[in-house]
């Protein structure tokens, strides 16, 4: 007999099982709340989506959906996860690892900017629901020939956070031009008597430069961004042993010890 895992037991979601073991079928799904508060929260922010309101979106009652989502945070953990789902790696490892990870890189990114209350639903605590299950295999899988393990981990969490912090950023800006009720135009004439103030001071030699001479700063959002993921995947590459293989400090790292 299979061992039975108690409510002490189930830490998270992903443990309970979906319906019980005896009983009527269950009238709704995890899937479908989750895909609910998911619309909500594209549409009116993660604050918006609790049991009450999607209980009215599917036409349950509220209180019956906790049977199915114990918790707030299962919740949350659901959408995170339903979010991962998004994300295309079919067919990663491809082999060639710079290209997996600049696609990796792109499909994170747009989902960032689709669902850009995300950004409120980080968690500290890793909860590897099946979707980020996925990504794990397929995208640390194109490096996963290359490097050690703990190198791995080190080299995507420098990926990830590259993209964490230029979506935050990216929905950041867009959020704050939505508040002013101006155009990002209309924005950056209404900074330039502030900035041209800063320059003829000159006390700023550096940000000056940023504002006289930086290309970067007046490219698309998409060029900008491929311009600083060009980079992080150069520091990748650099990591990386130049036979392609894993390198030998690293190999070293990997081998069992004696006991």
């Amino acid at each position: 007999m299979g061992e039975t895992v108690t409510d002490a037991e189930q830490v998270n979601i992903w443990m309970r099982p979906e319906r019980p073991a005896r009983g009527p079928k269950p009238a709704y799904s995890r899937a479908q709340i989750t895909e609910a508060a998911v619309r909500i929260a594209d549409a009116e922010g993660l604050e918006a989506a609790t049991m009450r309101r999607i209980a009215a979106e599917i036409g349950a009652g509220a209180m019956s959906l906790y049977r199915y989502v114990p918790s707030r945070d299962d919740l949350i953990m659901l959408m995170a996860d339903r979010l991962m789902g998004e994300i295309d790696v079919e067919g990663m490892p491809s082999g060639d690892w710079r290209a997996d990870l600049t696609r990796y890189a792109g499909e994170l990114r747009a989902m960032w900017l689709r669902h850009p209350w995300i950004a409120t639903a980080q968690r500290a605590l890793v909860v590897f629901g099946p979707n980020q299950l996925r990504l794990i295999e397929r995208v640390m899988g194109s490096l996963d020939a290359h490097v050690s393990i703990d190198e791995n981990l080190a080299l995507m969490a420098i990926l990830n956070g590259y993209v964490e912090s230029a979506a935050r950023d990216e929905v950041s800006w867009t959020q704050e031009i939505r508040r002013s009720g101006l155009t990002e135009a209309e924005w950056m004439a209404r900074s330039y008597p502030y900035i041209q103030r800063l320059i003829e001071s000159g006390e700023y030699p550096i940000f000056t430069k940023i504002v006289t001479g930086s290309r970067q700063p007046h490219l698309s959002r998409d060029d900008q961004f491929r311009y600083g993921l060009e980079r992080i995947l150069d520091c990748i590459a650099a990591a990386l042993p130049a036979d392609g293989g894993i390198s030998d400090g690293d190999a070293a790292a990997e081998a069992p010890r004696p006991r």
